[in-house]
């Protein structure tokens, strides 16, 4: 993954997620549900390590203001 820009973490209330799980179908319900709440980047690209178990996805987020849901 690509270094986390100053620009991603400039202000509080924004934040980078880094998310590690066993499948892509759970990375992709846990990045649904952060996005009912908060403003995200939208769905993680899925990356898989070699030698390392799960997949990851990196997610941004802007906690101050609420997700497309969550209205």
């Amino acid at each position: 993954m690509r270094e986390i820009d100053e620009q991603h973490v400039s202000e509080p209330g924004l934040v980078v997620l880094d998310i590690t799980a066993a499948d892509e179908d759970t990375l992709r319900l846990v990045v649904a549900e952060l996005a009912e709440r908060w403003a995200t980047s939208g769905p993680a690209p899925v990356r898989r390590v070699p030698g390392r178990a799960g997949v990851t996805g990196r997610v941004y987020a802007d906690i101050r203001r609420t997700g497309a849901e969550g209205g």
